[in-house]
């Protein structure tokens, strides 16, 4: 069950009392925004070439920049599973990503982060990018929140697919439950998600609030609107971050204006890293090893920023580990609300986020790549397993299209698994050995230092131990006991 009528209606009175007799602050409001294929590298704070992003550096210096910050998979359905349920997606069954014709989602049983938010008397509502189930089951609106729009999956699953487009069907846009529109200006989905976000923020200045905003963009294909298109020395990617980068400071100028700066914890980070394959349309991932798709720093470690004036410190930037996963059980914390009765994999890191010091509560994070694990991170110390992983073929792609594009027409487009993902993204699939590189002196994993550090590996293998019987790991036939079912259409 995701929560009982019970527990909701205790915590409203219990602090409807607590305001009353002036014992609590009033409840922050969630500002939670989350950008497509965004790359480490993709602000100016983080070596951002050919376009700027002066709203994002002006957040960073009323805040933090966490720069090992993790996403728990580096596919978007996986990702989001994971910070809005707190858990590794492989513990709620859905890794990659699902499209047009998935008909799984997550399951009505986990409770969810704008679910904890409902129970607590806030607003909720989230624009952009679903990606959780197209089937109205496991709807947005059927997980707490409010008010919806936006779109179902990604938007290549559209008749700009640079493989399949002749197969897909009209792209839908929502409201609510409601398709508004078929195939509509992607030019204008960053702009009209601000719209939308101002005017939910300023509709709710007087209550709680925490609004939800998966942008679309930079997924390709990629789209600025004419304000922005042709702006910067980048090309067509970077007038798209200087549009994200405007919208970013909308927000932050409504919060302004309506005087709820101080009171609003702001979020800022990417799904996963840059995919190469699409080369001038994709992002930077910095100084990190490859992108999207793998379990390299590139693909998981994604740009973070987080301010709340007076708790996050300012202009301060942070090397912790943390993970998305943990941003549930932190944010349930700070306003009180209910946890999930089932098990989650993300810890409270309130101590991170407020205080020079803070250290993360995990002893490791772990990465699978689909259902397989594939790396654990601990301390300076990352453990590759060995495992299969795609990487650019040839020179990058252009004009949208990925790399090698053209160049085989014999290139299959039915293949499934990683095989298939490859063909049809243009990348070709590598293999690396056991591996382990120290991330303070090589954040590029260039080194591998597992011969030299036998106790290392050791340590780190046995780490991963629990976690492969928990959550299964396909790389060594290994299933998992705690994994639940993700929800499947009836």
């Amino acid at each position: 069950m995701k929560s009982t009528w019970f527990a909701p209606l205790f915590l409203l009175l219990l602090t409807a009392n607590a305001f009353a007799q002036g014992n609590l602050d009033p409840l922050p409001n969630v500002l939670l925004i989350v950008t497509d294929d965004m790359g480490y590298g993709d602000m100016s704070s983080q070596g951002a070439q050919g376009f700027s992003t002066p709203n994002l550096d002006k957040l960073a210096g009323q805040g933090t920049r966490f720069t090992s910050f993790y996403v728990a998979q580096p596919v978007c359905t996986a990702s989001r599973a994971a910070f809005l349920s707190g858990c590794y997606p492989n513990r709620v069954s859905l890794q990659g990503a699902l499209n047009h014709t998935s008909k799984n989602g997550i399951h009505p049983d986990e409770y969810l982060l704008p679910e904890m938010f409902k129970d607590l008397g806030y607003a909720t509502a989230g624009m952009g990018k679903w990606h959780l189930g197209t089937v109205m089951e496991f709807w947005p609106t059927r997980n707490g929140f409010d008010e919806w729009f936006g779109t179902p999956y990604s938007n290549d699953n559209t008749k700009y697919h640079p493989v399949l487009a002749d197969e897909m069907p009209p792209f839908p846009l929502y409201e609510g439950e409601t398709v508004v529109e078929l195939d509509p200006d992607q030019s204008q989905f960053t702009k009209r998600i601000t719209e939308k976000a101002i005017s939910f923020i300023e509709r709710n200045k007087d209550r709680p609030f925490f609004l939800y905003l998966p942008q679309i963009m930079p997924h390709v294909p990629i789209f600025a609107s004419e304000q922005f298109k042709g702006k910067t020395e980048h090309g067509l990617y970077g007038d798209v971050i200087e549009e994200l980068d405007w919208s970013v400071g909308e927000l932050m100028r409504t919060l302004d204006r309506l005087k709820l700066t101080d009171n609003t914890i702001v979020i800022f980070f990417s799904d996963n890293g840059p995919w190469p394959s699409y080369g001038e349309h994709a992002g930077d991932a910095g100084p990190f090893r490859e992108g999207k798709l793998t379990t390299f720093e590139g693909g998981v470690r994604v740009p973070c920023i987080m301010r709340w004036p007076g708790h996050i410190p300012a202009n301060r930037v942070c090397d912790e580990p943390i993970m998305s996963i943990d941003l549930l059980p932190t944010l349930t914390k700070i306003v009180g609300g209910q946890m999930p009765t089932k098990k989650i994999d993300g810890l409270d890191i309130s101590e991170v986020l407020t205080t020079k010091d803070g250290k993360t509560p995990h002893e490791a994070y772990f990465f699978f790549g689909g259902t397989g694990l594939q790396a654990v991170r601990s301390g300076k110390w990352k453990l590759h397993f060995p495992h299969p992983y795609i990487t650019v073929a040839g020179e990058p792609g252009k004009g949208g299209k990925p790399s090698n594009w053209g160049k085989n027409p014999a290139q299959s487009i039915t293949q499934s698994g990683i095989e298939g993902i490859a063909s049809r993204h243009g990348g070709r699939v590598e293999h690396i050995e056991l591996s382990l590189f120290d991330l303070e002196s090589d954040p590029g994993e260039t080194k591998n230092l597992a011969s030299q550090y036998p106790e290392v590996v050791e340590r780190l293998s046995k780490l991963a131990d629990p976690i492969r019987q928990d959550l299964g790991d396909s790389l060594t036939g290994v299933e998992g006991t705690g994994v639940r079912e993700a929800g499947w259409a009836k």
